[in-house]
């Protein structure tokens, strides 16, 4: 910049600068209009300087704007997964301080009922019966003695897949077994609900669905392998719903641990009188080592050792200690104390299996890639519930990668999406498929899901794929380089033994087709329309550097142009033949990279209607032109057609496809007619 420049920037900076007061100096220095138009272009030359620094500082600083919002995006997953991960301790000490309470609170109840046994019970199931009095079908429910109704209320039902309302509920938790009953939209006297579903206590899991807006106060059932999601009022009554489902369930499972522990003593045994004198010395001993082969300290502190595992999500501790005891009891006669120790391991088995679940469901942070998956995946396999793990993992993954499809950013050059779209897809589902075959190895059954899901996956790619470029009706050169790009990355699975080739053509052949169909149709009538106005005129290029780019344009296409090059800048064509040629050539190319099998005849009835415009053309001309000169200018136009162009397509497509192309050689044989008989009267069909 001037000196005179960097005075007036310094000037402009200063901080004791007066728009006003300044102006009215330059006013009277200035003699006259002139000065003051220099002066405001120099104000105008140092606006545009500053602005250009500043677009490039923009540009430099672009990509740490960009690496901050990342580190500002991980921080935030973090935070939220700290968030979590403390909500989850807050709750497991919620549950321990409820546990050290539950002893108090069982010996009132104990004492309340004790004292009031008949009239409770009596209570709750004349509750339940008015209740089910209004429940369609439901009339068998209180045929077996003993159950009354502990909580009931409205619910609404959500779709497990797309998370959208289904119908309004009506649930009665007893005391073993949830029913299920869906509003009558025509009420018939005191029936409001029918009859839809009802669980045992101990079929399925109930588990906490995190507040999602506008999802909240939901919880989930799951049922292998069923579940289903349900909304509470707010999130009071969910809690509520929760804490007395669980409550329902262990009171369940300790009722019929005492059951068993009362019947045991007094069962009808009747002791048979033996001759064997060895019989009652052998009886004591036996007792005292059933005894003392479960009174192990570390069997009697296996189930609280498990609780303490889950709590501080040592799953592969728990499953070590499980593994360990069932190893240890393989060998055990089947006693009553054995049947009561099992019983409390089932119970932290399915506690186990939630925490399990719920670190695979999608509702988890989905950044860690297939790999954060492994652990409890692995786990899952180990507690024999492979199944399962398959297809949560698979779930997973499919959340994982359309979560990554939406992130995606459509940029305004369709090929620079496809490339990142595709590296995403490919890489993602390359990464899982390694992940599965190590995680399942040893469970080859596992293999057929995988490959369901990959068609699924697959298929929502190319969802994503032909909506960027097929539906917005991008050029066919364009559509051919997006085909090329996946082809090339669905290429990189079979290093896994993975081939979806097949299935992306499958997929894409439908589009492809009519992106064909409809090039076909734009070229035939651009043709149409230069051949209304053809002039049968020797083509000038004017300029010897345009005569040299047309020859580079035919060379790169096989055809040999030498020989119709004249004098100067002249070409012994017409306009029209060399427009046809380039753009057909341009169809036949951009064809051969989106070229299935699918797609032979197709491709092929194209270029064949497209040349069969050209010879019409000609063939027309020549029976109409009177002038001997033009007529000779036209067969030279037929020669190149039939000597030159149709041989380098029929070899170019045969090479390409490796197969000939009859109907093209077919209609090569017409164009001899035309040139070999010019005069004949009889047009080509």
């Amino acid at each position: 910049m001037s000196e005179t420049g960097n005075r007036l920037r310094k000037l402009l900076e200063s901080p004791n600068f007066d728009p006003q007061t300044y102006v009215k100096q330059l006013s009277q220095q200035s003699d006259g209009d002139r000065d003051l138009q220099e002066h405001r272009q120099k104000i105008q030359n140092l606006a545009d300087e500053t602005a250009q620094n500043l677009k490039k500082n923009v540009y430099k600083n672009y990509r740490q704007f960009i690496e901050t919002a990342k580190e500002i995006s991980y921080l935030e997953s973090e935070m939220y997964q700290l968030s979590h991960i403390l909500t989850e301790q807050k709750s497991i000490m919620e549950s321990i301080t409820q546990a050290l309470l539950s002893t108090d609170k069982d010996e009132t109840s104990k004492e309340m009922q004790a004292a009031f046994p008949k009239e409770t019970e009596e209570v709750k199931q004349r509750t339940l019966t008015s209740l089910l009095e209004k429940v369609e079908g439901a009339k068998n429910i209180m045929d077996i003695p003993g159950r009354h109704l502990v909580y009931n209320g409205d619910l609404v039902e959500f779709d497990v897949d797309n998370m959208s309302p289904i119908q309004k509920v009506h649930a009665f938790l007893m005391n073993d077994c949830l029913l299920i009953a869906t509003w009558l939209p025509n009420r018939r006297g005191t029936v409001k609900y029918k009859y839809s579903d009802l669980y045992d206590l101990e079929s399925f899991a109930v588990v906490n669905v995190k507040d999602n807006p506008p999802m909240k106060d939901m919880f989930k059932i799951l049922m292998f392998p069923d579940s289903r999601i349900f909304q509470a009022e707010n999130s009071k009554v969910k809690k509520e719903w929760l804490e007395i489902l669980d409550e329902t369930k262990k009171n369940k499972v300790s009722k019929e641990g005492h059951k068993k522990e009362e019947e045991a003593p007094t069962s009808p045994i009747r002791s048979e009188v033996s001759t064997n004198p060895f019989e009652l010395e052998d009886e004591e001993p036996a007792d005292a080592e059933e005894s003392a082969e479960l009174g192990i300290e570390w069997i009697q502190e296996l189930p609280e050792d498990l609780d303490v595992c889950i709590a501080q999500r040592d799953f592969e501790g728990a499953v070590d200690l499980l593994d360990k005891l069932n190893e240890y009891l393989k060998d055990q006669p089947s006693t009553q104390k054995v049947k009561e120790l099992r019983s409390k391991v089932d119970e932290r088995v399915r506690q186990l299996t939630e925490v399990l679940v719920f670190e695979l469901s999608p509702d988890r942070s989905l950044r860690g890639g297939p790999k954060a998956t492994r652990r409890a995946v692995s786990q899952l396999i180990r507690l024999g519930q492979s199944t399962k793990a398959c297809e949560l993992f698979l779930k997973n993954r499919a959340a994982a990668v359309q979560t990554a499809i939406r992130q995606l950013r459509i940029e305004g050059a369709t090929l620079l999406y496809i490339h990142k779209l595709c590296n995403i897809f490919f890489t993602s589902l390359l990464e899982t498929a390694k992940e599965f075959e190590m995680d399942f190895a040893g469970n080859t059954g596992c293999y057929s899901a995988f490959v369901v899901w990959s068609r699924s996956a697959m298929k929502m790619f190319v969802d994503a794929f032909s909506k960027q470029v097929f539906d917005s009706k991008e050029s066919l050169s364009t559509a051919a380089e997006c085909v090329k790009v996946a082809k090339e990355h669905c290429q990189q699975l079979t290093e896994i033994g993975l081939d979806l080739t097949f299935m992306l053509q499958s997929l894409l052949v439908k589009d492809i087709r009519a992106a064909l169909q409809s090039q076909k149709d734009i070229i035939i009538e651009a043709t149409k329309h230069r051949n209304s106005e053809e002039m049968w005129r020797r083509m000038n290029l004017m300029t010897p550097e345009a005569l040299a780019k047309l020859m580079e344009e035919m060379h790169s296409c096989g055809i040999s142009f030498q020989q119709y090059t004249g004098d100067g800048c002249w070409v012994n064509l017409s306009y029209t033949m060399v427009a046809f040629t380039k753009q057909m050539m341009s169809f036949l190319e951009e064809g051969l990279k989106l070229y299935f099998p699918e797609l032979h005849m197709v491709l092929l009835e194209s270029l064949r209607e497209i040349i069969l415009v050209a010879v019409q053309h000609v063939d027309y001309s020549l029976r109409c032109e009177q002038d001997p000169e033009k007529k000779s200018f036209i067969l030279q136009n037929v020669t190149f057609l039939h000597d030159t162009v149709l041989p380098v397509v029929e070899r170019r497509f045969e090479e390409s496809v490796g197969k000939p192309a009859k109907q093209l050689q077919d209609l090569r044989k017409s164009t001899r007619q035309v040139r070999v008989n010019p005069d004949s009267t009889t047009s080509l069909v």
